[in-house]
């Protein structure tokens, strides 16, 4: 998932499969989210069998769209011999799990995934991370919101959430005609990897690089220390390579990896500036700042937005408050459970 920073156009969200590759093809599956339309899967049609990056999440008219998108192409859904996931989130990984209790099909994910995959089937479900996170920021009231929201969702049981094999960085999937390269991009998810084809100028970046939304930092089970950290210098990773095709998980194909990266990479710059002099005008934690600095295009406020948009938002600017702290900027402290930031001095 990712925050709506930005409203997405919706001519990308055409049912059906769209080359953009010999070989490769984009289907997008819709979703039940109003900010988020719908997720991008690509097969990858290979004479060893179908192999589709990310999956959707398990709903009848997602499974319904895929495989009539196959159909099209010349294939079954139980033609699919590999889901190769970029990261944890249900919207890519959920239907993946449920396709393989139907044809035995195999599921492999990033390595760094492992934390949140066990807790979450330990038990642990919701938001209860980000729970605890919201009451560090200074916002216990939103906690309690998102912790009544947690309680009014309906827990549907999914699959056995363990993959049959990892994701690892500096991996090389070898297909029958191309190779795929596996890059671990931490900070969206601690387990977030892209699949990069050098040879056909191909990056599958699933929610790492997005061309119209800045996406979400550290939402899952289990979240890191300093995903913003985590995030940029994944950024920093794939902007040094080659440029290529950006294949996002979520809007358009984008003909540049490399411009998008920059955008990310300067709003990430402007947006660590803003939260550093609001501190110094003397809001104190992440809860105070996010409420003061406007959101998404149209300049929202935060008490405007949905709960979950409200969390996001104040996550994020923790997070970019952490990363202040770790670069020198400013200095924090522990008061009742709550951090507060100051200018180092």
């Amino acid at each position: 998932m990712a925050v709506p920073a930005f409203e997405q156009p919706d001519d990308w969200t055409e049912p059906g499969a769209h080359p953009v590759a010999p070989g490769v093809h984009r289907i997008p599956l819709v979703l039940p989210i109003p900010s988020l339309h719908a997720v991008n899967v690509y097969v990858i049609e290979d004479p060893g069998g179908l192999v589709v990056v990310d999956a959707g999440c398990p709903l009848p008219d997602s499974r319904a769209a895929l495989s009539s998108a196959l159909r099209a192409l010349g294939h079954r859904l139980e033609d699919v011999t590999q889901f190769l996931v970029t990261h944890a989130h249900w919207d890519h990984y959920s239907q993946a799990l449920t396709l393989r209790e139907a044809f035995g099909t195999r599921v492999r994910i990033g390595r760094g995934e492992r934390p949140s995959l066990e807790a979450h089937k330990a038990g642990v479900t919701g938001h209860s991370g980000q729970i605890e996170l919201l009451r560090r920021c200074g916002a216990a009231d939103l906690a309690d919101e998102v912790q009544a929201f947690d309680r009014a969702q309906p827990q549907d049981p999914l699959p056995d959430n363990t993959p049959d094999g990892w994701l690892d960085d500096g991996e090389r999937i070898k297909l029958t005609r191309r190779g795929l390269d596996v890059f671990a991009t931490p900070g969206h998810t601690r387990g977030h990897v892209v699949l990069r084809d050098a040879a056909a100028g191909l990056l599958f970046a699933g929610d790492h690089v997005l061309p119209h939304i800045s996406p979400s930092i550290g939402l899952e089970t289990v979240p890191e220390p300093l995903p913003l950290r985590s995030y940029l210098d994944s950024l920093r990773l794939i902007r040094d390579l080659p440029d290529t095709l950006l294949l996002p998980a979520h809007g358009p194909v984008t003909a540049s990896v490399h411009t998008r990266v920059d955008e990310l990479v300067e709003h990430h710059r402007a947006r660590l500036e803003l939260a550093a002099s609001q501190v110094r005008a003397g809001r104190t934690t992440a809860f105070e700042v996010a409420r003061a600095i406007p959101w998404t295009r149209r300049r929202r406020r935060l008490d405007d937005m949905d709960v979950f948009s409200r969390m996001l938002a104040v996550l994020e600017i923790g997070a970019h408050l952490d990363v202040l702290v770790d670069q020198g900027v400013l200095d924090s402290s522990e008061s009742g459970g709550v951090r507060v930031y100051a200018d180092r001095a």
